[in-house]
């Protein structure tokens, strides 16, 4: 079978490399494209959590799981279409397209299993040559004021939001449909997707409010009319009763209407106790515990709903383009820009918790 060489950095399995992985720069082979496949060339990509958790080999091993030596991730870019298989119709050679992650998806189209993650034989941006299927790349609308890596920012945790504040917010006036949304306050913990979904908020007139530790990050807050709630006020004691004293006086004693956490673990309970009556708690991540307890007796006496969602389907990564171009929805646009040979780098000082950027963007052929 033809093979196709190209360099990439690869995270390889436990037998070449024990205990948390890093990412090695060599030659990475893989087979010709398919009839519903494309050749393309990766141009910027945006670090993402699940990356993070492959390295750390935490909560899976990857490899293990795949089955494979090494894996390229990376499932968060855009790249520019090079050639493409015989039966591909959703996009041309030569258009450049954002990634869409989704790699092994039910009968409804929801994904089962991710690229350039947990999918077998699927590969991501951190190689300078990939192969996609046709129905993981999305075409940048044509005439597009938005620069490459905004779009490459937006692929994966901006269609992310979308999807759970989709569902989230059709949940939260399953019951409260009378309740106009200047009154529907949203409160989420930080992240990328979160602030994604804040700003969802914020374009239909809701309330947000985002709590967070990273001082670089209220400025932008504060210019997309977000209220922020800095937790590094509190000490270890006092943490829990100071951000929901917080939260009480933000929403006049009345709780968050819909509360997004993507950290889990041990900030959960607070997302609980902070909701109120017939308040939505949305989760698409678990960046800080998979687990989580829940007293479920309270859970139905106060009417809460619970929200989990996984990515997108593939109409609401269209969707959720088309409405950031109608709606002028996008991430904010970043100076800083990592280069290829820098991206170790990155990845290293972004588990220190030293790059302030929501969506940090790395260089691959640009």
């Amino acid at each position: 079978m033809t093979t196709i060489t190209t360099e990439a950095w690869v995270l390889p399995s436990t037998v070449r490399q024990p205990g948390r992985g890093t990412l090695i720069r060599e030659e990475f082979r893989f087979g010709e494209i398919t009839a519903q496949e494309v050749l393309a060339t990766p141009i910027y990509g945006c670090l993402e959590g699940n990356m993070l958790h492959a390295i750390e080999r935490d909560p899976i091993d990857i490899c293990a799981l795949r089955g494979e030596d090494a894996v390229v991730l990376g499932n968060a870019g855009v790249v520019r279409v090079e050639r493409i298989g015989g039966e591909v119709d959703l996009v041309r050679e030569g258009d450049l397209c954002l990634v869409f992650g989704n790699a092994v998806w039910d009968e409804h189209g929801y994904p089962i299993k991710i690229m350039a993650y947990d999918a077998p034989g699927t590969m991501g941006v951190l190689a300078r040559t990939m192969k996609l299927n046709q129905r993981q790349l999305i075409p940048i609308p044509a005439g597009s004021p938005y620069t490459l890596p905004q779009w490459a920012a937006f692929s994966l945790r901006y269609i992310s939001a979308w999807a759970n504040w989709r569902v989230a917010y059709a949940c939260w006036q399953s019951q409260m449909l009378g309740v106009p949304p200047e009154e529907t306050i949203v409160c989420a913990w930080g992240g990328g997707v979160s602030f994604a979904q804040l700003t969802l908020a914020r374009q239909l007139g809701c309330p947000a409010i985002m709590i967070c530790s990273n001082t670089d990050r209220f400025e932008l807050l504060r210019q997309a009319g977000i209220e922020a709630i800095n937790r590094s006020q509190f000490d270890a004691e006092g943490f829990e009763q100071g951000v929901l004293d917080a939260i009480a006086e933000r929403t006049g004693g009345r709780g968050v209407s819909i509360f997004v956490d993507n950290i889990g673990g041990p900030v959960h309970r607070i997302t609980l106790k902070a909701l109120a009556r017939q308040g939505v708690v949305a989760t698409c991540g678990w960046k800080a515990g998979m687990r989580t307890m829940v007293a479920r007796a309270i859970e139905c006496l106060q009417r809460h709903i619970h929200v989990h969602t996984h990515y997108a389907r593939y109409s609401e990564g269209l969707d959720a383009v088309r409405f950031a171009v109608e709606q002028d929805w996008m991430p904010p646009h970043d100076d800083r820009v990592w280069s290829w040979e820098e991206i170790p780098t990155l990845i290293d000082e972004y588990a220190r918790g030293n790059v302030a950027s929501y969506f940090p963007i790395f260089a691959v052929n640009a």
